[in-house]
């Protein structure tokens, strides 16, 4: 069940900072008896509720202070003709993504919507055209948008301001779904339309309850807008290239992104370069080796994870993204754990890629997998495609992207998240084109010319510094 369902002045309570909260103004609109469509009875339902809600219309719209943030929120009421979009709707919303990009402050939509307003036809409609088209100026600006759903959030509202957030986050139990309750198939399993289904679809980051979501808020606006010194002219500049143009005129190149490469992490292991090529191996799969949460938790103050690929998918098993602080500044971070790596981890990777490289913060990845998942529900999940995918978000990045090899480095599954020029490997880790097990049988060698194979690889760290394929060998954490 969701949690009480809050009023629009309610929920702007619950997130912001006391006394930080100031309205923006309501853009005028001149409008015939009962709407656009002369809709009979249209402004006696309007009148009822303001009269029962307190506002003039279905969203709040100012600025204030979230732990310390400044941003502009968006608060839905959904007392008010069951928070739907209307052409005024669409007026504030637009007003509202207008000021954030001219001051430079992050969106937060706090959404509550059943979906677009009836009583004003297609022209309701078209505002999620106009709402998806700020959305987009906001993203080209690179400043972050984080989503809050409640319930309810359906329709065009969750398929705009919702959905197309780069974080979402959700109150436990909402009703969410593009489909409403009232138009849905009557044998639909109701707990498909939840936050917590869309959370295990990878449609949204995380299930928050009411009494963390001011802190939690706030630790991601303020890890997705503290970053480099000099981000805010890249994105500025961003913001004129995306700028309407004449016919004709040459569309500039992307300003260079000025953000400092993520520090590499110390190793955590030994330290003890491995003799043997299988004993690069035998280091690696060891159970006793250190794994990318221990590197995380080692390397960040405060964390917070994206999950899923937007496309129906999840691997938190495999892979780990997200933002965290280190020593004050904010990195992204995409980290394989060891297993076979799934189509969703490397799409929840290349997203991740791609947000943090439009926001101007560092990227930092941890090979390990002994290669990608090869069976056949992976190849259903379009394998090939989602590494290739994430090559692209890897390749395309205008931010350092800076790789620590930290144990098994298995053929392209592990290559799709290493920085070309920019990788690192501790002593406790290996990378090859194949598994050595692999090559043997591949050549048709016995089996006891693994380790000899393994050895004609030169897959070791110190044998990837040679060849070039590594610019080092992380030292240990305490020499």
């Amino acid at each position: 069940m969701p949690e009480q369902r809050l009023s629009a002045r309610e929920i702007l309570a619950l997130v912001t900072d006391p006394s930080t909260f100031t309205e923006l103004p309501a853009p005028a609109r001149e409008s015939g008896p009962d709407g656009p469509l002369a809709w009979q009875g249209y402004d006696a339902s309007r009148a009822r509720a303001a009269e029962r809600t307190g506002e003039t219309e279905s969203v709040v719209c100012g600025t204030a202070s979230v732990e310390g943030t400044r941003a502009v929120l968006i608060a839905f009421e959904f007392g008010f003709l069951g928070g739907s979009l209307g052409e005024r709707t669409g007026d504030r919303l637009e007003a509202a993504y207008t000021h954030a990009r001219a001051h430079r402050l992050p969106v937060v939509p706090l959404v509550a919507t059943g979906g677009s307003r009836m009583q004003e036809g297609m022209l309701a409609l078209t505002q999620l055209q106009r709402v998806a088209r700020q959305s987009a100026l906001t993203r080209e600006a690179g400043l972050p948008q984080i989503a809050v759903l409640r319930d309810p959030t359906t329709g065009g509202g969750w398929a705009t301001l919702g959905a197309g957030a780069d974080v979402i986050l959700a109150l436990p139990g909402a009703q969410v779904g593009f489909a409403g309750s009232r138009v849905r198939p009557p044998d639909a399993d109701p707990t498909a339309y939840t936050a917590e289904a869309q959370v295990a679809a990878g449609s949204a980051d995380a299930v928050v309850p009411a009494g963390e979501l001011r802190e939690t808020l706030g630790l991601w606006l303020r890890l997705l807008t503290v970053v480099a010194a000099g981000s805010r002219a890249a994105g500025a500049a961003r913001v004129g290239a995306a700028a309407p143009r004449k016919r004709g005129q040459a569309t500039p190149p992307p300003s260079p992104n000025p953000a400092e490469p993520a520090p590499v992490p110390a190793a955590l292991g030994t330290g003890t370069l491995p003799a043997t090529g299988w004993d690069a191996v035998q280091h690696a799969r060891s159970p006793q080796r250190p794994c990318a949460e221990t590197y995380l938790a080692a390397y960040f103050t405060h964390r917070v994870a994206i999950n899923g690929d937007r496309s129906g998918g999840t691997d938190t098993e495999g892979m780990l993204c997200g933002f965290g602080d280190h020593a004050g500044r904010t990195v992204a971070y995409a980290a394989q754990t060891g297993t076979p790596t799934r189509p969703a981890g490397y799409r929840t990777a290349a997203r991740l890629v791609r947000l943090a490289d439009r926001l101007g913060i560092p990227v930092l990845t941890l090979v390990d997998t002994p290669g990608a998942a090869n069976d056949a529900e992976a190849e259903r999940q379009g394998a090939g495609a989602s590494i290739a995918e994430l090559f692209g978000a890897v390749a395309a990045a205008r931010v350092p992207v800076t790789t620590l090899v930290i144990g098994e480095g298995g053929s392209g599954g592990a290559l799709a998240l290493a920085a070309p020029g920019n990788t690192w490997a501790t002593p406790d880790s290996y990378f090859s084109v194949i598994a050595p097990e692999l090559a043997a049988a591949i050549l048709k060698r016995p089996a006891d010319q693994v380790e000899a194979t393994a050895d004609q690889l030169r897959i070791r760290p110190q044998d990837l510094v040679e060849l070039g394929v590594i610019r080092g060998i992380a030292g240990p954490a305490n020499p």
